[in-house]
């Protein structure tokens, strides 16, 4: 799934190919799967109509959703979900299975959003009432944007109580963080999984905090984690590399990049965590 780094690339991505291009069209793609996409808009034509000869002026983030503000005082907002990749193509080029969504540029090509699990979602929105929408805002720490010292993450640390991998994995804590960058920013810590997180020392909080941007930043620079299947995409359609730097995550049994012992996979409340027991404590 698309985490907190990947969509930034995007963002970043967009906000150099398409502001100041205008909309010739907006086509939602024929079968139901398609208005699974835009469930927030009673009809296919509604939805394009909304989009359909506006010029894209600015590109934001709110936390995993990507907004592209429009200059008819509305947003064109994408949810990718698990699955969901979006991409610029050629007017040319073929449309592949599973594209739910073309936005075609008065000039310069397509937007492509293509799901193959159709659990992502588009729609446009009034620009002006976008920060009403909780799933846009409720989150503690966007990590990208957020000011945020240590003392303050000590602080927000101290309120949970509760482990410290489901902590930073809620995405209501960290916006898209994700079990892949939890289990990495912990391993890069030094700090164990199952670690409560209101029993932190000032040290272990300062180590967390240092990890936490530093990881996201190395993955930022990478142009994000692209796994097997329908890994993530960046907007020409390339792969991230951030996968051949993962210290613990889905490397069961291999050897610590530190200390060479093997790292373990321990299930924890439904989900699995990836450490080092050596490195971790």
């Amino acid at each position: 799934m698309p985490a907190l780094p990947e969509i930034e690339v995007l963002r970043r991505d967009l906000d150099r190919e398409v502001v100041g291009r205008r909309i010739k069209e907006a086509e939602v793609r024929p079968g139901s799967p398609a208005m699974k996409i835009i469930k927030r808009h009673g009809r296919r034509k509604e939805f394009q109509d909304l989009l359909a000869g506006a010029r894209i002026d600015r590109v934001r983030r709110s936390g995993v959703y990507l907004e592209l503000e429009l200059d008819n005082d509305r947003s064109f907002v994408v949810g990718l979900g698990p699955s969901g990749r979006l991409v610029k193509t050629s007017v040319s080029e073929a449309i592949v299975p599973h594209t739910h969504l073309v936005i075609s540029f008065t000039i310069g090509g397509q937007l492509r959003l293509i799901d193959p699990r159709h659990a992502g979602e588009a729609f446009s929105w009034p620009t002006g009432e976008l920060k009403q929408l909780a799933e846009l805002t409720d989150f503690a720490v966007d990590p990208f944007e957020s000011p945020l010292t240590w003392q303050h993450f000590s602080y927000l640390l101290q309120e949970r109580h509760e482990i410290l991998k489901k902590a930073l994995a809620d995405p209501r804590f960290i916006v898209g963080l994700g079990d892949l960058y939890a289990d990495e920013v912990l391993f890069t810590a030094g700090l164990r999984h199952d670690h409560a997180s209101n029993h932190l020392s000032a040290q272990d909080v300062r180590r967390l905090y240092r990890s936490l941007m530093e990881t996201l930043n190395e993955a930022l620079k990478a142009r994000g984690t692209s796994l097997q299947g329908d890994g993530f995409v960046d907007l020409d359609g390339r792969p991230g590399a951030f996968q051949l730097e993962l210290k613990v995550f889905e490397r069961e049994g291999q050897p610590c990049r530190r200390c060479r012992h093997p790292i373990v996979r321990e299930k924890i409340d439904g989900t699995y965590s990836y450490f080092c027991p050596q490195c971790q404590s």
